[in-house]
């Protein structure tokens, strides 16, 4: 009998950690997308408390696509697994989303905003891209704890406007709680998109990363040397990630009782 992982190199997904990682190119997974459900891009900062968060863990189990953004966890896959994985970077799939026409059209989109200083700087930014985005087709996000997500008003928002595509610039481990919330509140189902940071790369509101430094998976040290105070020690907490990868490796991390 075959193994899983042994199935899984036939595909374009991996299981890893029990999460069904797609491994495919940007485009293929923009058009995966197309006919709606959720998108997530979970980091090493977030993954590494797969087995201790229910509702994070939870709202990848639900997503319909979960792509490979963590270079981390990549590079330890492919050592350990003798694989040959790509890293599908949050970033790289942004700029094939926003290729699409219906991603440029006025309406068709609803942004997900962490604030009201970050959404100036993003509009402003795909101002400058010919992509024009409406007052209604903006939300500012408040602010989700840990306790289960309700945004009566986001879902208000949503059902008025109803665009195809729902796009989330939220920080990991809220973002895909949220998504899943909205995924299964509405009565209907848009392509909603969890990208997290990526804009704020473009488009100023973090520091800009060059699309060569992402493809060579040094988006960490950029943050990192930017504001060394905020990122350093969320990336040293990801180091966590490499215990859950060498003991559970295909297996879903279990809940300590």
């Amino acid at each position: 009998m075959r193994s899983a992982a042994a199935e899984d190199r036939k595909t374009d997904e991996r299981t890893i950690l029990g999460i069904r990682f797609f491994v495919g190119t940007a485009a293929e997974a923009v058009e995966r997308m197309g006919g709606g459900g959720l998108l997530v891009v979970p980091a090493a900062p977030a993954l590494k408390d797969l087995g201790t968060k229910d509702q994070y863990r939870e709202a990848l189990l639900n997503a319909d696509v979960v792509i490979a953004d963590s270079a981390y966890m990549v590079m330890i896959w492919n050592g350990l697994q003798r694989d040959s994985i790509r890293r599908l970077s949050g970033l790289e799939y942004l700029c094939e989303l926003l290729k699409q026409p219906e991603a440029r059209r006025p309406g068709e989109v609803l942004w997900i905003m962490a604030g009201r200083k970050s959404a100036e700087r993003n509009l402003e930014w795909l101002r400058r891209q010919g992509i024009e985005v409406p007052e209604e087709c903006v939300y500012l996000a408040p602010l989700y704890g840990e306790e289960e997500i309700e945004d009566v008003d986001l879902l208000e928002r949503i059902h008025k406007v109803r665009p195809r595509h729902v796009i989330l610039t939220l920080g990991g481990g809220i973002q895909e709680r949220v998504g899943l919330y909205i995924k299964r509140n509405l009565n209907y189902l848009p392509s909603i998109h969890c990208i997290g940071a990526a804009i704020a790369f473009l488009s100023g509101d973090q520091v800009r990363i060059p699309r060569w430094a992402d493809r060579s998976y040094l988006g960490w040290l950029f943050r990192s040397v930017s504001h060394p105070r905020r990122y350093a020690p969320r990336y040293w907490q990801a180091r966590k990630l490499l215990y859950l990868l060498v003991r559970y490796r295909e297996r879903l991390p279990v809940p300590p009782v």
